[in-house]
């Protein structure tokens, strides 16, 4: 296992370090708390944390930003607090980290045996039974009183819920120039300057759009004028959207309707039946919530004041 160390801090207990880790079994997890994969697999790392404390497993959460604002340490501890997890989390706000591990993204497990050895590594959800039957292995490997047989059960509600795999049709789409993809505005991106955007009058599925003024930077899009609107043509039970408020701190209020109207019962946590939501902060805004997916659909959020920075999308 690579060296521990580099982390701008710890949370729920002090720095732990390879050495002090010998003879126990350690389940590393990345994670950044805006992405929508690490918060659903939050709760199987949080149980398996809490079912085999006693049998010798360690479970250490390392939190390695996607974006700039993940850095914040003290955004971070917010996260893990509201998130209920109560193993011990490297801020890794540097990625010193992440860069020492094989191939980590978001979300990704690695179980450490009692030598110290890398004996399995998945990235992204699932393999959850796989994972748990893999401790409980090494923990009797190990020598452990006989751990607790079984697999944990959860039903996981808000963002955290299981995904409806089988209607995802669209995938993880980013707003900033860098990593854009599908983006379908007749007017090319001004790379880091105010610019002027339409979206075109129709979107085949998966396409996106902006409208409106906003200045589009490698990792973000902010929106220059009240007005400011996207649109994205998407196939999926729930979409996201990675927000933050304007730079003084200040909310924004935004207005989201799918195929052109209100949301009604199909209105995410985020928002209410009218589709009138906030960005009061830095965080994945869970925006549509359907009780039954199944159609391609025309989402659209209209920002009613200015200064939003838009991240990503995300689905369910």
């Amino acid at each position: 296992m690579p060296a521990l160390d580099g982390a701008i801090g710890w949370l729920n207990g002090p720095p732990l370090t390879t050495a002090a880790l010998q003879g126990k079994v350690v389940l590393i997890d990345f994670w950044t708390y805006s992405n929508i994969g690490s918060l659903r697999a939050a709760p199987y790392v949080e149980a398996w944390s809490r079912k085999y404390k006693d049998w010798g497993l360690v479970v250490i959460g390392i939190h390695s930003p996607e974006f700039a604002f993940e850095r914040d340490a003290a955004r971070v501890a917010k996260a893990v607090s509201e998130f209920g997890l109560t193993y011990p989390v490297a801020v890794d706000s540097e990625l010193s980290i992440w860069g020492r591990f094989d191939r980590p993204f978001w979300p990704s497990r690695y179980l450490v045996d009692a030598k110290g050895v890398i004996r399995f590594h998945h990235s992204g959800e699932g393999s959850y039974d796989e994972t748990e039957a893999l401790i409980q292995s090494l923990l009797k490997e190990r020598g452990s009183a006989a751990p607790p047989a079984g697999a944990v059960k959860l039903t996981a509600t808000g963002v955290q819920a299981a995904p409806d795999i089988a209607c995802i049709q669209s995938p993880e789409t980013y707003v900033g120039y860098e990593r854009q993809e599908n983006f379908t505005s007749p007017e090319p991106v001004a790379k880091d300057r105010a610019a002027r955007y339409t979206s075109p009058a129709m979107l085949e599925i998966n396409q996106w759009a902006l409208s409106g003024q906003w200045t589009v930077g490698g990792e973000r899009a902010v929106s220059s004028a009240a007005g400011a609107r996207i649109v994205f043509s998407f196939h999926a039970r729930d979409l996201h959207l990675v927000l933050g408020p304007r730079s003084d701190g200040k909310p924004v209020r935004f207005r989201v309707s799918i195929d052109g109207h209100p949301p009604l019962e199909s209105h995410g946590l985020d928002v209410d039946s009218a589709g009138l939501g906030r960005a009061t902060e830095y965080r994945l805004y869970q925006l549509i919530r359907q009780p039954e997916p199944g159609e391609d659909r025309l989402f659209q959020i209209e920002f009613l004041d200015p200064g939003v920075q838009a991240f990503a999308f995300t689905f369910g």
